[in-house]
C-alpha cells in the first residue's frame, strides 16, 4: 500500500515520482544518512518545500535529495514547482548555489543547543531536527559547563609552589 503524506508547501502540481527527472549532471551527492533523515521529516511532518523542476529543461533544480527520500518512501506523487530559466547558464548557476548557499552558513552552536534542550521533552522524535542521534549527543556535551569551577590543588616541593589540575592530575608551577 502507497504511503500517503501530506503536502503543507505551495507547489504547481502533485506528479507522479517517475516523471520528476534528476539532472543526470547534478554535481550534488546525498548520503544515505542524509536521505534516511530526510525521508524521516516527510513521513512525519509532510512535504513542507516542493521539488523544482525547470520548465526549460524538465530536470529537478532543487530537491534531488527529497525525490530521493520520497522514492525510499515509495510515494507516488510529490509535490513540484516549475520555474521558468532564461538559459541553461542560469538554471545551472540556481542548481549549484542552492546548496553552496546553505554550505556558507555558520550555527551558532550554544544557542543550537539551547534550541535542542527546548524541544528534548521526548513529545517529539529528535531526529526531526536533522541530527542523528549520536550528533545531538555529540553537540549537547559540547558545551557542558561544570556547575562549579574545580579546586586546583596547591602543594610545595623544594620551595617550589605547584597546582595539580583536579582532571588530569598533571602539576606545574605557579
Amino acid at each position: 500500500m502507497e504511503q500517503v503524506v501530506s503536502t503543507e508547501c505551495a507547489h504547481d502540481e502533485m506528479v507522479e515520482i517517475e516523471q520528476v527527472i534528476p539532472n543526470p549532471r547534478n554535481p550534488n551527492t546525498h548520503l544515505e544518512e542524509q536521505i534516511r533523515l530526510l525521508a524521516k521529516m516527510i513521513s512525519a511532518q509532510g512535504w513542507r518545500c516542493p521539488i523544482t523542476v525547470s520548465k526549460r529543461s524538465g530536470f529537478i533544480v532543487r530537491g534531488h535529495a527529497r525525490l530521493l527520500a520520497a522514492r525510499s518512501l515509495e510515494l507516488g506523487q510529490v509535490p513540484v514547482d516549475y520555474q521558468d530559466y532564461a538559459s541553461e547558464a542560469e538554471e545551472w548557476a540556481d542548481l549549484i548555489a542552492d546548496n553552496r548557499i546553505a554550505e556558507l552558513a555558520e550555527m551558532d552552536r550554544p544557542a543550537l543547543k539551547d534550541i535542542l534542550e527546548e524541544l528534548d521533552t521526548g513529545a517529539l522524535d529528535m531526529e526531526l531536527t536533522g541530527f542523528t542521534e549520536d550528533a545531538l549527543k555529540e553537540l549537547m556535551g559540547e558545551f557542558h559547563v561544570p556547575e562549579s569551577e574545580p579546586e586546583y590543588n596547591e602543594s610545595i616541593t623544594d620551595g617550589v609552589k605547584f597546582t595539580t589540575c583536579p582532571k588530569c592530575n598533571h602539576k606545574f608551577p605557579v
